[in-house]
């Protein structure tokens, strides 16, 4: 596993953005971990989440492509952090998000940072996937302001799990798009990273909690 990627998920536990429990999950499943993007609500968090994502993207797509896109609200920190990210690693990326409620004065502009048309390529950010449909009302956003081609999707998190079919609901959706989606981590590093293993004197994943999760893999997962 990268380094980043061992970093990433004790910058998670840290930030008190990764939590372990029982969560509701917007499909209504029962889960035994919750990544809560709100967490990470100083500019110190912020700036090192932008450096995990600018290191996906290095790792995955490389220097080609023009901006990084983030859908509006909480793709918006995103897409400004992993551009600063970025800057860090040399490399000078513009970032662009979208309006939320649509704007019909002045000039109309419904992005905002970088101006793109249909020779930009841009490389989306968020934070978690579930069903695809924001992923799908940004692409239909993109299409109606310059259509800039999407050349791939990071997110934080992989859960690992089934969407609407037996397949993984990342892969499924990426099939169904026809662009690649890559996370940070994926459950799987999670567990590695901090199953009976001490951070800062406290393990995350005991006996109990490990018993939960492949519990709920058995029910609802998918490589």
């Amino acid at each position: 596993m990268e380094t980043y990627k061992k970093e990433f998920i004790k910058f998670l536990v840290r930030c008190d953005a990764l939590k372990f429990g029982e969560f509701k999950l917007k499909s209504g499943r029962i889960a035994q971990y919750f990544i809560n993007t709100g967490m990470f609500n100083d500019g110190e968090k912020i700036k090192k989440l932008g450096e995990y994502y600018a290191s996906a993207i290095i790792e995955h797509f490389g220097k080609d492509f023009d901006a990084v896109y983030g859908p509006a609200y909480k793709g918006i920190p995103l897409c400004i952090t992993t551009s600063i990210g970025l800057q860090k690693e040399g490399i000078n990326k513009g970032y662009v998000f979208n309006r939320k409620l649509i704007k019909d004065y002045g000039m109309e502009d419904n992005l905002i940072g970088t101006k793109v048309d249909k020779k930009s390529s841009l490389i989306l950010v968020d934070d978690v996937i579930t069903s695809g449909k924001a992923i799908r009302e940004s692409l239909e956003i993109l299409k109606k302001n310059g259509n800039p081609k999407v050349k791939g999707i990071v997110i934080s998190v992989d859960r690992q799990e089934k969407g609407t079919t037996e397949k993984n609901a990342l892969r499924q959706i990426a099939e169904d798009l026809g662009i690649p989606i890559f996370s940070i981590v994926k459950l799987k590093d999670i567990i590695e990273v901090l199953y009976n293993k001490e951070i800062d004197g406290k393990i995350f994943i005991n006996e109990e909690i490990i018993g939960k999760i492949n519990n709920y893999i058995e029910q609802y997962g998918a490589e």
